[in-house]
């Protein structure tokens, strides 16, 4: 795909519903007794993964894709019936631990595999604490990575004191931890994102949180509920960044979660010197929402680092993007967790930029941006990662000449309509 020059953007836009939260919501439902409504559910690939995989474990899924409402009929905490295939988690690691988490104290064995990516993703993450509950894990190639089977077993309740802060590792403990044989808590060294604490609240699950620890009691039943899915802040995080750093620009995204453990963006930009607004703020569906409005702004370094980075881990790719058109450097650390993403996204970061002609270096657990210089267009691989692939949307349109994005069509991973959304601002 080509991206053309634009000179401002103008307008509203509403993006897709968040992704983690789409995730949880198909599989808590499918542990619940009856009908779980979700609305605002997000089609993109990953989403589409955990749904075709409770549909393989007998789990009847009514998704209507024109609505963005999803019907799950539960079976209950008991009621998953073994796969008669593979369970095929696509590009998505979300599905991979979470379901893991669940998988791990079924009757039955199970087979999970993915993509390419999926294949080099780190699994000894979630494979340790799970067999430490009583689970065994079979890696069928690369040792601790997809694909692998699990025999589910009778599991114990543990305290894990996790070395990364990783929703995904927390989340497939918790899940697990409905089935076990007593309480069961994650300890992290910084707090993770915490849809999964807040969603077992609204499914009546007994689940306390005390610093960086969550302890989960194991469930007799879960009850259907119904689920409003806000926009996925993560989405937002390029539009943020585009109205900001594009010249002449005012951009409203409207209703986007802005949960205190994912809102770490719009710390980093008012850091920054972003002038960005929130309005409608409201949390009525156990999630904070907001309308987000930003204007183009005189941005200048900062360093990122310690306990926000596990708030933003996702857009680290947008923000130095943002670093690239700010006055000053600004040092990103603590962000070792990048490698292990759909790519490496701290090489894939340095060697895009740098092509576009921005003094960038990568470390070991981040990068260095020296901002403030104009870009050229280049030719950019985004390794079909999809936050790549929109962070260089947003860049080649300000660069000077056409960008080539390579594997462009990799957004509909999370944001199916990303094009179309970021051309209606430039009208």
């Amino acid at each position: 795909m080509i991206m053309k020059h634009f000179d401002r953007l103008q307008g509203e836009v509403t993006v897709p519903g968040d992704k983690s939260i789409s995730h949880r919501s198909i599989m808590l439902g499918s542990l619940a007794k009856g009908t779980t409504e979700v609305t605002g559910f997000l089609q993109g690939a990953d989403c589409l993964s955990s749904i075709s995989c409770f549909q393989k474990m007998g789990i009847d899924i009514n998704n209507n894709p024109e609505t963005n409402t999803v019907l799950i009929h539960g079976k209950g905490l008991h009621g998953l019936s073994a796969p008669s295939d593979i369970l095929d988690v696509g590009n998505s690691g979300t599905t991979t631990r979470l379901m893991s988490g669940i998988l791990a104290a079924q009757p039955f064995t199970s087979t999970v595999d993915g993509d390419a990516s999926i294949r080099k993703r780190p699994m000894g993450r979630i494979m340790t604490p799970l067999s430490m509950m009583g689970a065994s894990f079979e890696s069928l190639a690369t040792d601790k990575c997809a694909p692998f089977k699990i025999h589910g077993g009778n599991l114990q309740g543990i305290h894990y004191e996790s070395p990364v802060a990783s929703a995904q590792v927390k989340s497939a403990i918790l899940l697990a931890g409905l089935y076990a044989d007593g309480q069961t808590s994650v300890t992290e060294p910084a707090l993770s994102r915490n849809h999964t604490e807040l969603m077992f609240e609204s499914f009546g699950i007994d689940i306390k949180t005390i610093g960086t620890t969550a302890t989960v009691t194991p469930a007799k039943e879960l009850i259907a509920q119904k689920i409003e899915v806000p926009g996925d802040i993560s989405s937002a995080a390029y539009f943020i960044v585009a109205g900001l750093i594009t010249p002449n620009s005012e951009i409203t995204i409207k209703n986007v979660g802005i949960n205190p453990t994912r809102d770490g963006i719009l710390t980093v930009c008012k850091n920054m010197g972003a002038d960005i607004t929130l309005s409608n703020v409201k949390d009525d569906i156990g999630e904070p929402v907001a309308d987000i409005t930003v204007r183009t702004s005189s941005l200048h370094g900062c360093t990122i680092e310690g306990d926000i980075i596990p708030k933003l881990i996702d857009e680290i790719p947008v923000i130095a993007i943002m670093a690239a058109f700010a006055n000053g450097t600004t040092i990103i650390k603590d962000a070792q967790e990048l490698k292990v993403k759909e790519s490496n996204r701290i090489d894939v970061m340095v060697n895009n930029l740098s092509s576009m002609g921005v003094d960038i270096e990568g470390t070991e657990d981040g990068m260095i941006i020296r901002g403030g210089k104009p870009l050229h267009a280049a030719t950019i691989d985004s390794k079909l990662d999809h936050r790549i692939a929109m962070s260089f949307a947003i860049t080649g349109g300000l660069a000077d000449g056409d960008t080539e994005i390579i594997g462009a069509e990799c957004v509909n991973i999370s944001y199916p309509n990303f094009y179309s959304d970021l051309d209606m601002l430039t009208k």
